[in-house]
């Protein structure tokens, strides 16, 4: 059976708000016309302190544009989309229209059967490596999306990067405004649709891994774990920089979760550098070569974890 247009778009949209996004801020707002979806910035859920130039929102808004083209795909549909078209309208981050049918590779399928499995994972994961297939698989899944990775092993660059996640971790610690804003997206009733609940912020750690998790600053009640020693660390890079290039990452980082996720593989974001300013300039330093950095991924196997919520497709919708 063919589904209706109207049908479509929902799904799309259903798919759409699965994104990540900074303490599940969810900062996206959708305006549908028929066949047009347009996907806007919503200052209102902007983190003041953490992201007060809405980056990682964006990061955000850009994984729900993957979704929603991926979500397209496995319905069967073409997804055309402009990217950020109105110069004077910056919030203004996409247009997609739905065009035409055209059946779904197996490899889109995949991606779209992914997109409600993928959770970020801030529990511990397996000692056990990344290997070079996945890796590729990866690597072409962000290049898709105009995106790069750069994985980091054990070496100078990753000891540099170690060294600069613990270094913001300590000057968040020390911002009293930082903190009680991510009380605020942990702390709520328990029927609330955004945040992160206690369940899925994970353990603390035993002992002082190499990579330092972020602080939530609510007490935990799950026992504290042990975590690997020494996480594959993966930079999202583009070849430019500014707003649509955040949005490009952020589809080129979904679109690579979600093939993470096809391969049993977890992830979670040790993006703390990008927070403070110049620590986010020090992190752009160690990729220069590379390209301009967007944020860090942590990828390796672990276990099924407690979910985030959504707010509906209701709640996020509108029409022009």
């Amino acid at each position: 059976m063919i589904a209706s247009q109207t049908s479509v778009v929902t799904q799309a949209l259903e798919a759409a708000v699965r994104a990540p996004s900074p303490f599940n801020t969810q900062p996206w707002w959708f305006s549908v016309d028929g066949n047009r979806i347009e996907l806007r910035l919503d200052w209102r859920r902007v983190l003041e302190v953490a992201d007060p130039d809405a980056r990682e929102a964006r990061l955000a808004c850009g994984a729900a544009l993957c979704n929603l083209r991926i979500q397209l795909r496995g319905l069967d549909r073409i997804g055309l989309v402009d990217l950020m078209p109105d110069r004077d309208d910056p919030d203004l981050l996409a247009v997609v229209r739905v065009v035409g049918e055209r059946p779904a590779t197996d490899s889109e399928h995949k991606l779209a059967d992914a997109i409600g499995r993928r959770h970020t994972n801030r529990h511990p994961f397996l000692d056990r490596p990344v290997g070079a297939g996945a890796r590729a698989t990866l690597a072409s899944a962000a290049r898709a999306e105009g995106a790069r990775l750069v994985f980091v092993d054990a070496s100078e660059r990753y000891d540099q990067l170690v060294g600069i996640i613990r270094m913001a971790e300590q000057r968040l610690d020390c911002d009293e405004a930082y903190r009680q804003e991510t009380r605020y997206w942990l702390d709520g009733p328990l029927d609330r649709r955004d945040g992160v609940p206690i369940d899925a912020v994970g353990p603390e750690s035993v002992g002082d891994p190499l990579v330092r998790l972020r602080t939530f600053y609510l007490p935990n009640p799950l026992p504290a774990r042990r975590f690997e020693q020494q996480p594959l660390l993966v930079a999202v890079v583009t070849t430019g920089k500014g707003p649509r290039y955040d949005v490009i990452a952020g589809a080129g980082m979904q679109r690579a979760l979600l093939a993470a996720c096809s391969l049993g593989l977890s992830a979670s974001f040790p993006s703390q550098p990008f927070e403070v300013p110049d620590l986010r300039e020090d992190v752009t330093k160690v990729f220069a070569s590379d390209g301009q950095a967007h944020t860090l991924l942590r990828i390796g196997y672990g276990y099924p974890v407690g979910v985030t919520p959504r707010r509906s497709v209701d709640e996020v919708t509108g029409t022009p």
